[in-house]
């Protein structure tokens, strides 16, 4: 059901054309902490890089291709953002005991998720979460994963999108190592 107040969204591959609106959205600090959308790929050792080398990496990522996400436009804005790549893109999620592959498919994950601040609970992550879905659907994926957050066990913000989120969408809970941060699959089937 649309939210009452939406306006129409744009949602694209994040293209090296679009990077500067990635940049726009991210802003200086670079979205979480500087993160720049590392962590799946290096992980914690983000923290320890000035945001300036996070940033430059994945700006070779973009410019490398394929597109490592998509963002969501409203008009010329860029208001969302959420990174969805083979699994094999962010090897970081198998160092990490609760994220570890549950089997062999070479399923798609949803890594990230990220609105713009005044722009938040108006249905933008629902959006991007569906745009993910026909993205990796489209790439012949067995499946997309998400990571996300149960927002009843703890109250952090996140920035990989919360349960409930993905549960309307008819993902299912695959694997749930440690209580607040399952792993969550929507299947494609035939």
């Amino acid at each position: 059901m649309p939210h009452p107040h939406q306006t129409p969204v744009d949602i694209r591959p994040l293209t090296p054309d679009l990077w500067p609106a990635l940049v726009d959205l991210f802003g200086e600090r670079g979205a979480a902490n500087g993160c720049w959308c590392m962590y799946a790929r290096i992980g914690a050792a983000y923290r320890k890089r000035p945001a300036a080398a996070n940033k430059a990496d994945f700006e070779a990522v973009v410019r490398q291709g394929p597109p490592p996400g998509l963002l969501a436009f409203e008009g010329d804005l860029p208001v969302g953002w959420c990174q969805v790549t083979p699994r094999d893109a962010v090897p970081w999620l198998d160092r990490v005991w609760r994220l570890k592959r549950v089997d062999d498919q070479p399923v798609w994950s949803l890594t990230c998720l990220y609105i713009r601040i005044g722009h938040r609970r108006h249905g933008l992550a629902t959006r991007l979460v569906e745009a993910a879905l026909e993205t990796a659907r489209a790439a012949g994926a067995p499946a997309l994963e998400a990571y996300p957050l149960d927002g009843e066990l703890s109250p952090s913000a996140t920035s990989t999108g919360y349960v409930s989120t993905f549960t309307r969408l008819g993902f299912e809970l695959v694997a749930k190592r440690s209580p607040e941060r399952p792993i969550m699959r929507y299947e494609f089937g035939e």
